[in-house]
């Protein structure tokens, strides 16, 4: 599938700032279930722009502007070809062996509910059932908050009040995997949704020997398929945020973030 993502980013400022420095993860990288046909990233002011790799092999760009500036809105755009793999994600950049990915953050850290809830719901013998076990009846038991986070959830609270938006039910699944000793990680996107139209997207990966890196999306209760994007891995969702900022001066901050994804056969918008 030919998809086209877009993505506008506007910061606005109480008050002039005099500086802003951002952390984008916003690039997508070539692997067997998707290949980047073009991509590009603008910014609305001079800035100092510089690409680099991050400690996981996510494409960051760092941009530096300096002020006094009211606003500052970032473009990225650009077209991926995507392919049905199942789920799995042969050919990614590895900087670190699976077993660090069982390492637990605050967002991640299983408590004895969802612990208990891991181990009953994983009963199959094998590690790849489990996992979709696992995600089939987290499906089952949270309700989906559409639209953007409003801020990063613990995992223990999202399962305790039984919903979440996408990054939220990504960490509860990460947080089973891990309890049932499974190597699991976030993983930043965008899917094509025709019922809900374009998303910023998240789901989680979970290691199977012999096989690799599997994504799984406890929102559709699924493996990801060729509508899905993927663009940056972490631990969490920290670790994988699309836009990380910060600024010298000016107050208080606010964000608005308009996506659109397209496809041959028409196109989603939302806003957020």
């Amino acid at each position: 599938m030919h998809i086209r993502v877009r993505r506008e980013t506007i910061f606005r400022y109480a008050e002039p700032v005099k500086a802003a420095i951002q952390k984008l993860a916003l690039t997508p990288r070539n692997y067997d279930g998707q290949h980047v046909l073009d991509w590009r990233i603008d910014v609305d002011r001079d800035c100092r722009l510089r690409a680099c790799e991050d400690a996981f092999g996510n494409v960051a760009h760092s941009i530096y502007v300096d002020g006094p500036l009211e606003a500052l809105t970032t473009v990225v755009e650009g077209s991926v070809e995507t392919f049905d793999t199942a789920g799995v994600a042969r050919g990614a950049i590895e900087r670190f062996p699976p077993e660090l990915y069982l390492r637990e953050t605050p967002l991640t850290e299983a408590d004895q509910a969802i612990c208990d809830f891991a181990l009953a719901a994983a009963r199959p013998s094998d590690t790849l059932s489990k996992l979709h076990a696992l995600v089939g009846a987290l499906h089952e038991a949270l309700v989906v908050e559409e639209g953007a986070a409003s801020g990063a959830v613990a995992a223990a609270d999202v399962f305790a009040r039984r919903r979440g938006a996408a990054q939220d039910l990504a960490h509860v699944f990460i947080a089973g995997a891990r309890s049932l000793d499974i190597p699991a990680r976030y993983v930043s996107g965008y899917a094509l949704r025709p019922d809900a139209g374009a998303a910023i997207h998240a789901w989680a990966e979970a290691h199977v020997a012999g096989l690799g890196w599997v994504g799984f999306d406890s929102t559709r209760g699924a493996s990801p398929d060729e509508s899905y994007v993927r663009v940056a891995v972490a631990l969490d969702h920290l670790g994988a945020a699309p836009v990380r900022a910060a600024h010298s001066g000016g107050g208080e901050e606010t964000t608005e973030v308009k996506v659109s994804v397209a496809r041959a056969q028409g196109q989603f918008q939302s806003q957020s």
